[in-house]
């Protein structure tokens, strides 16, 4: 069964990107999902079985921040893990995303390579 991806930024630019760098990591055959901000990317949650999401944390309407407070709320992170990615490297932010429970987080720019491990660790190698 293909993975399928729920990627979650209010750039359309930067969603097209981390599509193209996921199948260069690999994941030519996975589903992606899109969704410009954290209110979307719930209803898409709602309508679809997802695998995975990729999420940005400054967007508008409901951030990335509020996003993963949303899926622990409604029970979501412990079914469908959350991997961060975002131009804030700081620790802080970090430390606060993964406390929220984010299962990883990558700063950008990033590669292929940095991409597919961190999936690997969070989804287990033998399901990506």
């Amino acid at each position: 069964m293909a993975l399928t991806v729920l990627i979650v930024d209010d750039s359309p630019v930067m969603r097209t990107f981390i599509r193209r760098v996921m199948r260069l990591a690999g994941f030519e055959d996975a589903e992606y999902l899109e969704a410009s901000d954290g209110r979307e990317a719930l209803e898409r949650l709602e309508a679809h079985r997802t695998d995975v999401v990729l999420t940005d944390i400054n967007m508008p309407r409901m951030s990335g921040e509020e996003f993963l407070e949303e899926m622990e709320r409604r029970g979501l992170l412990s079914s469908t893990p959350a991997l961060v990615i975002s131009t804030d490297a700081s620790r802080d932010c970090m430390r606060r995303m993964l406390t929220l429970g984010a299962r990883g987080y990558i700063s950008k720019p990033f590669t292929p390579e940095s991409l597919r491990e961190e999936l690997d660790r969070i989804l287990g190698v033998a399901n990506a």
